[in-house]
C-alpha cells in the first residue's frame, strides 16, 4: 500500500471515529463562538448571516488568561471557541457562505450588504487564540459548493497539514471534512486562509494568533488584532467582483468606517495592534497621536534591537505587522490606510472625462479588457481607447460624464469688495456703490453655489454625518459630527483619562447605547 494511500486511510479512520463518538457537529458548529448569537442559515439560499455584534465580547476577550499575557480583543469578530479533549485543543471550522453587512441601514440609504464566503458565519472567520506548545485539532467542515483547504500561514507544521491542494493534500469535497491536527512551536501574528486565489478573494481568512509561554517585554496591557480586507462591489450586486483590479469598499475586521467600532484604552496603557493583509494592495496603515515602535511580523517577534519607529506602517499582500506604543496623550484618534482611494466608502468612477481647455481628454475609471488591451471593436488606436486614468470596477455600460471642470467652460468672474454678491462675468462697477468689479479667486471660500461649479475639480470630498445610525458604547462622548471624517479602511483609537474611560466601558458592559445630544447637517465638500 502506498504512502499516499496510507496517510488517507488515516484521515478517513480518524474522521469516522469522530462520527462514531459523536464530536461531528451539525449546523451548530459555526456557532462555536462562546458568547456570540450562532448565525442564520437561510435555507432558501443555502447563506449564513453574520451574527448580530454583542458588545460585551471585548470585555470577555480581555479577561487576563494565566500566564500573564493579555488576550487578543478583536474589535467587530468572534473568537472560535474549543474543547480539551485528552490534552488537545478542538476547534470546529466551516467553510460557508456569508451574507455579511459592511455598513448598517442610514438615513442616507440602506444597508450595505454583501455576499462573501467565510467560517462559522463571519467574515474573516473567527480569532484562533492559542499558546505556544499547544497541540491543536482543527475539525473542518466544507459547506461551500466547491471543492477548498485551509492553509495556516506562517506555521512551521508537518506538509500533510499545510493545505496545499493536491501537493500536501487532497482538495476538501463539497460536504466533506478533514482533520488538521499539529504541535504550535512558534508564537506571534499568523492566520489561515483558503489556497485558493479566488475564494481569498471572496474572503476566506481568519486571525491565528499565538501567545508565548513567556510573555514579551515591556508587557502590553490592551492587544488587539484586524484583518484588512478590500472589495469590488459593483452597482445593485452584493457579490464581490473577484476579478477585479480597483476596489470600492475598504473594510477592517469585515466593517468598512464608521461602522468600525473604536479601540477603548485607557491614559498610560501600553497597547499592541496587530495588522493582517490579504488582498490585491498593501496598506500604509498611520496612527495619529502616537508614535509606536514596529515589533513583530508574520515571523513571530522581531529582536528589540531591531525595532524601529514610526506612525505609519506598510502591510504588504500576506504580510502581518505588529505596533506598540505608550497611550501618552489624550485623544480620539484615527488608525487607517492612508491610500487615498482606501478612506472612501461606495467609490465608482464618475467623473470622464477629465475635460481639458478643447473639450476633450483623458478618460477614467475604465474597464479590465480596455486596460489589458483587449480590442473588442473599431482599431487599437481609435478615441476610445485612448490613453485613460485608472482602472474601473469593469462596468459594462458606458459611464455618465458628470464632470464639473472648467477647462471647456470660458468666462471669467468679477465681484464688487463691498458688495459681494454683486457678481459678473465681464469688468464693470457696482451698481450699488459704483466701485469697480474685481476680478475674483476662484477658490471657494464664500461662492455661491453656481461659483463653485465653475472651479476645476469641484466638487472631491463629500462629507456625511450618520452618527447616530452607528451609535454603540464605544463610541459615547464623541465630538457631534465624527462620522464625517469616518470612511473606508479606518476606525479610532480613543485614549481616555481614567473618569471617561471607567465610564465608556460600564456602558459597554451595560450594553448601553445613548444617542448624541445633536448633529450637525451634513455639508458637501467645497
Amino acid at each position: 500500500m502506498s504512502n499516499e494511500m496510507n496517510w488517507m486511510r488515516r484521515k478517513f479512520l480518524q474522521v469516522s471515529s469522530l462520527l462514531g463518538a459523536g464530536v461531528l457537529l451539525g449546523d451548530a458548529a459555526s456557532a462555536q463562538h462562546e458568547h456570540h448569537q450562532a448565525p442564520k442559515t437561510d435555507k432558501k439560499n443555502g447563506k449564513t448571516a453574520a451574527p448580530e455584534r454583542d458588545h460585551q465580547q471585548a470585555l470577555r476577550q480581555a479577561k487576563q488568561p494565566p500566564g500573564g499575557n493579555a488576550p487578543v480583543i478583536t474589535p467587530d469578530l468572534p473568537k472560535l471557541e474549543y474543547k480539551m479533549e485528552n490534552g488537545v485543543k478542538v476547534f470546529n471550522l466551516t467553510a460557508e457562505v456569508v451574507e455579511c453587512e459592511l455598513m448598517p441601514k442610514t438615513h442616507m440609504g440602506s444597508a450595505r450588504k454583501m455576499n462573501a464566503w467565510g467560517y462559522n458565519g463571519s467574515v474573516p472567520g473567527p480569532m484562533i487564540e492559542v499558546n505556544e506548545g499547544d497541540r491543536v485539532r482543527v475539525v473542518f467542515t466544507n459547506k461551500l459548493p466547491e471543492p477548498t483547504t485551509i492553509h495556516w500561514h506562517g506555521l512551521e507544521i508537518p506538509i500533510e497539514m499545510d493545505g496545499t491542494p493536491y501537493i500536501s493534500q487532497p482538495m476538501v469535497e463539497p460536504g466533506g471534512m478533514f482533520i488538521y491536527e499539529f504541535t504550535v512551536n512558534q508564537n506571534g501574528t499568523f492566520f489561515y486562509h483558503s489556497h485558493g486565489a479566488m475564494q481569498e478573494m471572496m474572503g476566506m481568512i481568519g486571525l491565528f494568533v499565538i501567545h508565548p509561554k513567556v510573555p514579551h517585554t515591556p508587557r502590553v496591557d490592551k492587544d488587539y488584532a484586524f484583518v484588512l480586507q478590500e472589495w469590488a462591489l459593483l452597482p445593485n450586486n452584493n457579490t464581490p467582483n473577484t476579478l477585479a483590479m480597483e476596489f470600492n469598499w475598504l473594510t477592517m475586521n469585515g466593517k468598512a468606517a464608521p461602522a468600525t467600532t473604536p479601540l477603548i484604552i485607557k491614559q498610560g496603557e501600553r497597547v499592541r495592534i496587530r495588522l493582517v493583509n490579504l488582498g490585491m494592495d498593501h496598506h500604509p496603515i498611520h496612527l495619529h497621536g502616537a508614535q509606536f515602535y514596529v515589533t513583530g511580523t508574520e515571523g513571530g517577534r522581531i529582536p528589540e534591537s531591531a525595532w524601529y519607529p514610526g506612525n505609519t506602517v506598510l502591510v504588504g499582500v500576506a504580510q502581518a505587522r505588529d505596533v506598540e506604543f505608550e497611550a501618552k496623550y489624550v485623544g480620539d484618534w484615527m488608525l487607517h490606510c492612508h491610500l487615498p482611494h482606501h478612506m472612501m466608502n461606495q467609490m465608482v468612477s464618475m467623473v470622464g472625462p477629465m475635460m481639458m481647455s478643447h473639450g476633450s481628454g483623458l478618460q477614467t475609471g475604465k474597464g479590465m479588457e480596455e486596460g489589458m488591451g483587449i480590442v473588442r471593436q473599431g482599431n487599437a488606436l481609435s478615441e476610445d481607447l485612448g490613453p485613460g486614468f485608472g482602472r474601473g470596477m469593469g462596468m459594462t455600460t458606458e459611464e455618465k460624464n458628470v464632470s464639473n471642470a472648467l477647462g471647456a467652460q470660458s468666462g471669467e468672474l468679477y465681484a464688487c469688495p463691498m458688495h459681494p454678491e454683486v457678481a459678473s462675468d465681464k469688468p464693470g462697477k457696482c451698481p450699488k456703490c459704483g466701485m469697480a468689479l474685481v476680478k475674483k479667486q476662484l477658490s471657494g471660500v464664500a461662492l455661491t453655489e453656481a461659483e463653485k461649479k465653475k472651479a476645476p475639480g469641484y466638487p472631491q470630498d463629500m462629507m456625511m454625518i450618520v452618527d447616530d445610525d452607528v451609535a454603540k458604547p464605544e463610541t459615547y462622548g464623541l465630538a457631534p459630527g465624527w462620522t464625517a471624517s469616518m470612511m473606508g479602511m479606518m476606525t479610532l483609537v480613543r485614549v481616555l483619562p481614567e473618569d471617561k474611560y471607567n465610564d465608556v466601558m460600564a456602558r459597554v458592559k451595560a450594553g448601553k447605547t445613548e444617542r448624541p445630544p445633536s448633529t450637525p447637517e451634513h455639508k458637501h465638500g467645497g
